[in-house]
């Protein structure tokens, strides 16, 4: 049990600072081509990468799953996190994004009991509170500060954390790189029916950053501007694979909180590409957004015995 507690750790964290390379590279590309041609030219890298480590570590024929529904819907979940966490950051400097995003540890080990019967104590619930009063700090209603794309990142937080949630329960049976097949199957299909669905209603511009990111039509991409995008491919067929790993391997409600190595990595790459500088607004709000996490995960430490994790363990 506890060198999967370890692996799972590991994986998680490394998985966070991969896939944190993906928001300067699609930052940059957002004022330019739509988010739903970076997804798809991303995916279609991904998936000979991908089709390769599922031969590899489970063999092709698990990808013809009996839970094949649950993979999939799975997979949709994450798409639709994943593309409105970029709207968000065409529209938000990446440490504000990425801030606010980080609700999702939190909203995870909300949602770790009534979704998967892990143990989760009234004090680790109470934190919550304190996280989304970091939100509000940062999001200062009321100031005439506020961007509604904000609501993009906390909405993408929810719905990434149901979906590692069900990546905790179906991986009893399930691979990471299986999960990670199906993901990037959903963000090709639903990057090109999104596409598809704009293109045929005539809609081409928006007013704002976050929507003109996401009707603009699509483009043939300069050269440097195509490896952007296929360098994403290589970053989220890693990123995907190792944060699959780190919830299959523990439980959600102990490692959720490993999530908040990525403020060490976005807001840097925000500086040294984009010369932004964080708001004090955002540090004090991610202070309590991440204190308040770090308070649940030693919570669950003393609250949450270990026989009962090792009988929860799909191994």
């Amino acid at each position: 049990m506890q060198n999967r507690m370890v692996g799972g750790i590991l994986s998680l964290c490394l998985g966070v600072l991969v896939f944190s390379l993906q928001d300067p590279l699609v930052k940059a590309v957002s004022s330019g081509y739509p988010v739903t041609e970076v997804m798809a030219i991303r995916s279609i890298i991904a998936l000979p990468i991908l089709i390769v480590l599922v031969h590899v570590d489970v063999g092709l024929r698990a990808i013809l799953s009996k839970r094949f529904g649950l993979l999939t819907i799975r997979a949709f979940i994450q798409f639709t996190s994943y593309t409105v966490y970029y709207l968000a950051i065409a529209a938000l400097p990446l440490a504000d994004a990425v801030a606010l995003y980080f609700m999702a540890p939190l909203c995870i080990m909300a949602m770790a009991g009534p979704y998967l019967g892990e143990r989760v104590s009234w004090q680790t619930l109470s934190t919550v509170l304190i996280g989304m009063f970091g939100v509000l700090v940062m999001l200062r209603p009321g100031a005439g500060l506020f961007d509604w794309a904000a609501l993009l990142s906390l909405g993408s937080a929810v719905l990434y954390a149901f979906s590692q949630l069900m990546a905790r329960k179906i991986g009893d049976t399930e691979s990471s790189t299986v999960m990670a097949f199906y993901q990037n199957g959903a963000y090709l299909v639903g990057a090109a029916v999104v596409a598809g669905t704009f293109h045929i209603a005539g809609i081409t511009h928006a007013v704002h950053p976050s929507l003109e990111f996401l009707v603009r039509p699509w483009i043939w991409p300069t050269l440097p501007d195509f490896l952007k995008m296929a360098a994403c491919g290589f970053v989220a067929a890693a990123g995907m694979i190792l944060l699959s790993q780190g919830y299959r391997l523990a439980p959600a409600n102990r490692v959720a909180t490993f999530e908040y190595t990525g403020i060490l990595w976005s807001p840097l790459w925000g500086f040294l590409f984009f010369a932004e500088v964080p708001r004090s607004a955002t540090v004090i709000g991610a202070t309590l957004i991440i204190g308040a996490g770090l308070l649940a995960l030693n919570t669950e430490r003393r609250a949450s015995p270990a026989p009962a994790l090792v009988a929860r363990d799909p191994a």
